[in-house]
């Protein structure tokens, strides 16, 4: 069987194909890593970055129509991981162009192939940014061009299940996503902490959901490739309950050993401090309006509907911190 990873040299991509070599390619598999960028080529996660024997890596571009040569099999998975995602760090036009595009030509390949079973990773973007508990039965009402542009790759992968029945798409809707290689929220977070430059934004009960890398992959292996679910399932992937930036603080510190005390200070004084600093350059330390407005805003997604179904938990949040320090040779978090 073929292993098609759209985005497969990003942090996910990596992580996952490190799994499946570990546990799950059997003799005449085939693992297909295609992505705009190869491995290394933005720091990307160190021991797996390099082009490794039995993976055919391939430099393509999902805005345009996928062509590549493979055999397909019956058991063909198709694993959707590429997005722009970052933000703030893309015009408007790049969340579209790349997200709703790459999930039309991602779905046109798998129907030209015969492939009936894709996993997309999408976000909990599509919910928007509140208070309120969301469920993946919550109506949508993304307020970011990379939001909206998720909920339509949605659609379109949904589109392309309902055309057949024997056809199998789980969308997940991950927390942040954390672990070796990440270099986004949870690294500026270590690196806040430790060089006491982390603050909490007027409040420690700012709920932030959330995944490790490691349990995310595991979790694929057990929906798609272990198990069979004709139709579409969206599936909110964090842990439950969702952990508190306070608790999340605690967790790291005590999993690397960090004894820094971290500060509260008024969120309207941080934001104007992040108004001025931000176009300085404030963005490299996290220091810059729209992360800081993230701080302050809950990502309250409901998990009951994963640790409802036939999957355990690897880790807990205080043991994933200490597993990703591990991994780091206890340097750090990076």
């Amino acid at each position: 069987m073929n292993y098609i990873i759209f985005g497969g040299s990003g942090f996910i991509g990596t992580h996952l194909i490190h799994m499946l070599e570990n546990e799950c390619v059997k003799a005449g598999d085939h693992i297909y890593a295609l992505d705009i960028v190869m491995p290394g080529e933005e720091g990307l996660v160190p021991e797996i970055a390099e082009k490794n024997d039995g993976i055919e890596y391939i430099r393509l571009d999902v805005r345009k129509p996928i062509r590549f040569e493979f055999s397909p099999t019956p058991e063909d998975i198709i694993f959707n991981f590429a997005a722009v995602h970052r933000t703030p760090g893309h015009e408007d036009k790049e969340y579209f162009e790349t997200n709703i595009r790459g999930a039309e030509n991602v779905t046109a390949f798998a129907e030209k192939h015969g492939i009936h079973k894709i996993l997309f990773t999408s976000s909990i973007a599509p919910y928007g940014a509140a208070e309120e508990l969301k469920t993946e039965d919550t109506l949508p009402t993304p307020n970011t061009p990379y939001g909206i542009s998720k909920l339509v790759a949605e659609k379109i992968h949904i589109g392309w299940c309902e055309k057949e029945t024997c056809k199998e798409l789980t969308i997940l809707r991950p927390g942040i996503v954390y672990g070796k290689g990440e270099h986004g929220n949870m690294t500026r977070l270590y690196k806040g902490i430790k060089g006491h430059y982390y603050f909490y934004a007027g409040r420690k009960d700012t709920i932030k959901a959330c995944v490790y890398v490691k349990e995310l992959v595991q979790f694929m292996k057990n929906r798609i490739i272990d198990n069979s679910f004709p139709g579409y399932d969206i599936i909110n992937c964090t842990f439950e309950p969702a952990y508190t930036i306070e608790q999340i603080c605690e967790a790291m510190k005590s999993a690397t050993g960090m004894k820094n005390r971290v500060p509260m200070i008024n969120g309207k004084l941080l934001m104007g401090v992040a108004r001025v600093v931000g176009p300085l350059g404030g963005k490299k330390v996290g220091i810059h309006p729209d992360r800081v407005k993230k701080l302050m805003v809950s990502t309250n997604i409901c998990g009951k509907k994963l640790a409802g179904m036939d999957y355990r938990f690897h880790y807990s949040l205080e043991e994933s911190f200490a597993d990703w320090y591990k991994d780091c040779n206890e340097e750090g978090l990076f």
